[in-house]
């Protein structure tokens, strides 16, 4: 029986210059990942999962002018958060994924 492959974690973030284009990477990055601030991402899945997201971006944006950028997540690496929390104390948000909840 084959093993199965634990998910792989990514942070996809942007920089788009023109507001409609904007949306557009915006809309296409919520089909394939959970925002955790409006222009970067949380992608779980497999390579293959994040290189479709990806080329999917690369038919909205214009690479003379926006910047799209993809980093993989070490699998036990460390999770913290400065400031504010983005939900009220005894909130939690059940769509977030396991790997971060």
């Amino acid at each position: 029986m084959a093993s199965e492959r634990p998910a792989l974690a990514f942070v996809i973030g942007y920089d788009i210059s023109e507001p409609r284009r904007l949306l557009r990477v915006h809309r296409e990055m919520c089909k394939h990942a959970t925002p955790l601030e409006y222009s970067i991402f949380l992608l779980v899945g497999s390579d293959a999962a994040k290189d479709r997201c990806l080329e999917e971006i690369a038919e909205l944006i214009n690479p003379l002018e926006d910047d799209v950028r993809c980093y993989a997540l070490p699998a036990r690496g460390f999770q913290g958060r400065i400031g504010l929390a983005s939900l009220p104390t005894g909130i939690l948000w059940t769509g977030l994924p396991a790997a971060i909840a």
